[in-house]
């Protein structure tokens, strides 16, 4: 498995590839629910963080994650569901973090949107 880059937009453009290829978005899920975590950018908000691979997942389940294990969503759901249930909860979703948590935050209806546009060209 090839590490994510330093490069946060590739990581992006990374995630968008392989999940629609692997078919599911990667996930933390434990006692208390999904992994959750506070905005870098944002103040007062919180982001949901996936990753494509169970690999790139499973590298956070480690300190306050210690508990979480990475859990495959179907991409359909992930993109008909999860997305907008995240808008509307107000949450945030990052996508493909590095191992010391760094990555893009975004509006989950602006990733379904660039979603979308993979799977049309």
């Amino acid at each position: 498995m090839t590490p994510l880059s330093d490069d946060w937009a590739e990581n992006l453009d990374r995630f968008i590839v392989e999940s629609l290829q692997n078919g599911c978005a990667w996930g933390l899920e434990g006692p208390e629910g999904w992994a959750l975590t506070s905005s870098e950018k944002y103040p007062n908000s919180d982001v949901m963080p996936f990753w494509s691979a169970r690999e790139l997942a499973q590298v956070h389940c480690e300190d306050e994650w210690q508990e979480y294990k990475p859990v495959a969503i179907d991409i359909e759901e992930f993109l008909d569901d999860w997305l907008t249930g995240m808008h509307k909860d107000g949450l945030l979703i990052g996508v493909n973090w590095t191992q010391e948590l760094e990555g893009e935050e975004l509006e989950p209806l602006d990733l379904l949107q660039e979603m979308e546009q993979e799977i049309g060209s």
